[in-house]
């Protein structure tokens, strides 16, 4: 059975991708089925990275070299008080 699927794409992505699709001499039908296939059998994957700004950026990386090195960490407190006792301190 075949289903029609309608995407919201960028007009000129689709553009290119027509294109492109056209001068291997395969229909653009085929290309998107081809994706979606490869999608669902873990062939192509998508990730999402974010990206911070500079100053998030910055602190996140001081925040990982410092966990590698060990450097400004609290302890591991075993109970309630002991954690009161060191942010007293």
């Amino acid at each position: 059975m075949i289903t029609q699927v309608i995407v919201n794409m960028d007009s000129t992505l689709k553009a290119r991708a027509m294109k492109k699709a056209k001068k291997a001499g395969l229909p653009f039908s085929y290309v998107i089925n081809h994706a979606v296939r490869a999608y669902v059998e873990d062939k192509f994957g998508i990730e999402f990275v974010q990206k911070f700004n500079a100053k998030t950026d910055r602190e996140i990386r001081q925040a990982l070299k410092d966990i590698k090195e060990g450097k400004n960490l609290s302890p591991v407190f075993h109970s309630v008080d002991e954690a009161r006792k060191y942010l007293d301190n």
